[in-house]
């Protein structure tokens, strides 16, 4: 069984940045990929960003490249979602996933994640 627990939300004016971060529970947390997930009120659930087990392979979402950046540190079991230039458009509660089917790729499809995280609310003001 894996626990994941995230923090680092927040309220922050637009252009500004949050790192969140998300603790993992467990063994193994190498073979595990991760990934980051959004949910807006009235949207449905949405990929952000995903990384290897091993941290080699990393993916963000094209409404997320250049300003959010996903990293793992497997040492520390936590995996980390670096937000710069935040917009009002990312308001969300964000959650952290972890998955067994890969260690060598990311996944992006969220029912290919086993273990989800509570979420932490990320609000931006314009």
């Amino acid at each position: 069984q894996v626990r994941l627990v995230e923090s680092g939300g927040g309220l922050v004016q637009a252009g500004g940045s949050l790192r969140l971060s998300c603790a993992a529970s467990g063994r193994a947390f190498s073979s595990f990929a991760m990934g980051w997930f959004r949910q807006a009120p009235g949207k449905e659930r949405e990929i952000v960003a995903a990384i290897s087990g091993s941290g080699g392979n990393t993916y963000e979402a094209d409404s997320v490249k250049g300003r959010f950046t996903i990293s793992k540190d497997n040492a520390k079991n936590t995996v980390y979602l670096q937000m710069n230039s935040l917009k009002p458009e990312d308001t969300a509660v964000y959650y952290c996933a972890a998955s067994r089917s890969s260690s060598r790729w990311y996944i992006t499809n969220q029912y290919n994640y086993d273990y989800w995280g509570q979420g932490t609310q990320v609000t931006v003001s314009s």
